[in-house]
Protein backbone atom coordinates (compact mmCIF):
# COMPACT_ATOMS: atom_id res chain seq x y z
CA UNK A 1 0.00 0.00 0.00
CA UNK A 2 0.82 3.49 -1.03
CA UNK A 3 0.35 6.85 1.05
CA UNK A 4 0.66 9.57 -1.10
CA UNK A 5 2.05 13.14 -0.23
CA UNK A 6 -1.20 13.69 1.50
CA UNK A 7 -1.95 11.02 3.56
CA UNK A 8 -4.54 8.97 1.74
CA UNK A 9 -3.53 5.66 1.23
CA UNK A 10 -4.30 3.93 -2.49
CA UNK A 11 -5.70 0.52 -1.57
CA UNK A 12 -8.66 2.58 1.05
CA UNK A 13 -11.66 3.83 0.07
CA UNK A 14 -11.66 7.89 1.35
CA UNK A 15 -15.02 8.59 3.00
CA UNK A 16 -14.66 11.53 4.73
CA UNK A 17 -14.76 12.38 8.28
CA UNK A 18 -15.20 15.98 9.82
CA UNK A 19 -13.92 14.79 12.83
CA UNK A 20 -10.22 15.49 12.79
CA UNK A 21 -8.05 18.81 12.61
CA UNK A 22 -4.23 19.74 11.66
CA UNK A 23 -0.92 17.64 14.16
CA UNK A 24 0.67 20.23 16.01
CA UNK A 25 3.42 21.48 13.36
CA UNK A 26 6.49 19.28 12.71
CA UNK A 27 5.13 16.79 14.44
CA UNK A 28 6.17 13.16 13.87
CA UNK A 29 3.84 10.41 13.27
CA UNK A 30 5.98 7.75 15.74
CA UNK A 31 2.55 5.87 16.97
CA UNK A 32 0.27 3.32 15.34
CA UNK A 33 -2.77 2.62 17.95
CA UNK A 34 -5.02 -0.12 16.81
CA UNK A 35 -8.66 -0.54 18.15
CA UNK A 36 -11.42 -2.36 17.67
CA UNK A 37 -15.14 -1.39 17.05
CA UNK A 38 -18.94 -3.06 16.01
CA UNK A 39 -22.12 -0.47 16.34
CA UNK A 40 -24.21 -1.92 17.90
CA UNK A 41 -21.42 -4.41 20.00
CA UNK A 42 -20.63 -7.67 18.75
CA UNK A 43 -22.83 -6.92 15.41
CA UNK A 44 -21.23 -6.10 12.32
CA UNK A 45 -21.80 -5.18 8.55
CA UNK A 46 -24.30 -2.21 8.22
CA UNK A 47 -23.00 1.73 8.19
CA UNK A 48 -23.07 2.14 11.67
CA UNK A 49 -19.31 3.06 12.25
CA UNK A 50 -19.48 4.84 8.97
CA UNK A 51 -22.25 7.44 10.29
CA UNK A 52 -20.40 7.37 14.03
CA UNK A 53 -17.46 9.11 12.01
CA UNK A 54 -19.36 11.26 9.81
CA UNK A 55 -21.85 12.33 12.55
CA UNK A 56 -24.34 11.16 10.71
CA UNK A 57 -25.68 8.66 13.22
CA UNK A 58 -29.49 8.33 13.96
CA UNK A 59 -29.23 7.98 17.87
CA UNK A 60 -32.89 6.83 17.99
CA UNK A 61 -32.20 3.47 15.70
CA UNK A 62 -30.75 1.75 18.64
CA UNK A 63 -30.99 1.33 22.34
CA UNK A 64 -27.13 1.60 22.56
CA UNK A 65 -26.58 4.54 20.01
CA UNK A 66 -28.33 6.92 22.75
CA UNK A 67 -24.90 6.77 24.70
CA UNK A 68 -22.83 8.03 21.33
CA UNK A 69 -25.16 11.39 21.09
CA UNK A 70 -23.03 14.01 20.55
CA UNK A 71 -19.64 12.42 20.58
CA UNK A 72 -17.49 13.11 17.46
CA UNK A 73 -14.73 10.91 16.63
CA UNK A 74 -12.74 9.05 14.39
CA UNK A 75 -10.42 7.02 12.81
CA UNK A 76 -7.69 7.53 10.19
CA UNK A 77 -8.59 3.73 9.12
CA UNK A 78 -11.09 1.06 9.26
CA UNK A 79 -10.75 -2.75 8.02
CA UNK A 80 -13.84 -4.42 7.68
CA UNK A 81 -14.03 -7.93 8.58
CA UNK A 82 -13.98 -9.15 5.14
CA UNK A 83 -11.05 -7.24 4.71
CA UNK A 84 -11.89 -4.23 3.14
CA UNK A 85 -9.97 -1.05 3.82
CA UNK A 86 -11.57 2.29 4.33
CA UNK A 87 -9.87 5.62 5.38
CA UNK A 88 -11.54 8.37 7.54
CA UNK A 89 -8.45 11.06 7.71
CA UNK A 90 -5.68 11.76 5.85
CA UNK A 91 -2.63 10.55 8.07
CA UNK A 92 -1.37 14.05 7.72
CA UNK A 93 -4.51 15.16 9.91
CA UNK A 94 -5.37 14.48 13.46
CA UNK A 95 -7.80 11.94 13.48
CA UNK A 96 -10.41 11.79 17.31
CA UNK A 97 -9.18 8.37 18.14
CA UNK A 98 -7.51 8.12 21.77
CA UNK A 99 -9.03 10.18 24.06
CA UNK A 100 -7.51 11.37 27.15
CA UNK A 101 -4.66 8.82 26.53
CA UNK A 102 -0.51 8.49 27.02
CA UNK A 103 2.24 6.46 25.43
CA UNK A 104 5.64 6.33 27.08
CA UNK A 105 4.88 9.40 29.85
CA UNK A 106 3.83 11.55 26.72
CA UNK A 107 0.01 12.29 26.59
CA UNK A 108 -2.11 13.85 23.85
CA UNK A 109 -1.42 10.60 21.49
CA UNK A 110 -4.11 11.84 19.21
CA UNK A 111 -0.86 14.40 17.91
CA UNK A 112 1.41 11.91 16.92
CA UNK A 113 -1.13 8.66 16.12
CA UNK A 114 -2.57 7.06 13.59
CA UNK A 115 -5.76 5.32 14.42
CA UNK A 116 -6.86 1.77 13.02
CA UNK A 117 -10.00 0.64 13.82
CA UNK A 118 -10.75 -3.34 13.43
CA UNK A 119 -14.18 -4.31 13.09
CA UNK A 120 -14.69 -6.54 15.84
CA UNK A 121 -15.27 -6.77 19.80
CA UNK A 122 -12.84 -7.58 22.49
CA UNK A 123 -13.96 -10.70 23.09
CA UNK A 124 -14.40 -12.23 19.16
CA UNK A 125 -11.72 -13.47 16.86
CA UNK A 126 -10.77 -11.12 14.31
CA UNK A 127 -10.89 -12.54 10.32
CA UNK A 128 -7.93 -13.96 8.48
CA UNK A 129 -8.97 -10.91 6.09
CA UNK A 130 -8.38 -8.55 8.84
CA UNK A 131 -4.79 -9.58 9.51
CA UNK A 132 -3.47 -9.52 6.14
CA UNK A 133 -4.76 -6.06 5.09
CA UNK A 134 -3.69 -4.60 8.76
CA UNK A 135 -0.06 -5.97 7.68
CA UNK A 136 -0.14 -4.65 4.56
CA UNK A 137 -1.26 -1.50 6.04
CA UNK A 138 1.28 -1.54 8.40
CA UNK A 139 4.16 -1.97 6.14
CA UNK A 140 3.08 0.73 3.82
CA UNK A 141 2.18 3.31 6.74
CA UNK A 142 6.16 2.46 8.68
CA UNK A 143 7.40 2.99 5.19
CA UNK A 144 6.22 6.41 5.24
CA UNK A 145 6.61 7.54 9.00
CA UNK A 146 8.98 7.01 11.28
CA UNK A 147 6.35 5.14 13.31
CA UNK A 148 8.65 3.16 16.13
CA UNK A 149 5.41 1.80 18.51
CA UNK A 150 2.37 -0.45 17.80
CA UNK A 151 -0.03 -0.37 20.54
CA UNK A 152 -3.66 -1.24 21.20
CA UNK A 153 -5.89 1.35 22.62
CA UNK A 154 -6.39 -0.51 25.79
CA UNK A 155 -1.58 0.41 26.32
CA UNK A 156 -2.80 4.15 26.02
CA UNK A 157 -5.73 4.42 27.85
CA UNK A 158 -5.79 1.20 30.20
CA UNK A 159 -8.29 2.45 32.66
CA UNK A 160 -11.09 3.39 30.18
CA UNK A 161 -10.55 0.91 26.86
CA UNK A 162 -10.15 -3.01 26.91
CA UNK A 163 -9.92 -2.89 23.06
CA UNK A 164 -8.66 -4.43 20.52
CA UNK A 165 -9.02 -7.09 23.96
CA UNK A 166 -7.45 -10.21 24.39
CA UNK A 167 -8.65 -11.89 21.28
CA UNK A 168 -6.25 -9.91 19.00
CA UNK A 169 -3.80 -12.17 17.93
CA UNK A 170 -0.55 -9.78 18.86
CA UNK A 171 1.95 -12.33 18.57
CA UNK A 172 0.92 -12.90 14.77
CA UNK A 173 0.36 -9.69 13.91
CA UNK A 174 3.99 -8.81 15.03
CA UNK A 175 5.22 -11.74 12.78
CA UNK A 176 3.09 -10.94 9.64
CA UNK A 177 5.09 -7.12 9.52
CA UNK A 178 8.55 -8.70 10.86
Amino acid sequence: MIVDADGRVDAARYIASPNCDERPPGEAITLLVIHSISLPPGEFGGDAILRLFTNDLDCAAHPYYRSLAGIKVSAHFLIRRTGELLQFVPCSRRAWHAGVSAWRGRGGCNDFSIGVELEGADDMPFAEPQYRVLAELTRGLRASHPIVDIVGHCDIAPVRKTDPGPSFDWARFRNSIA
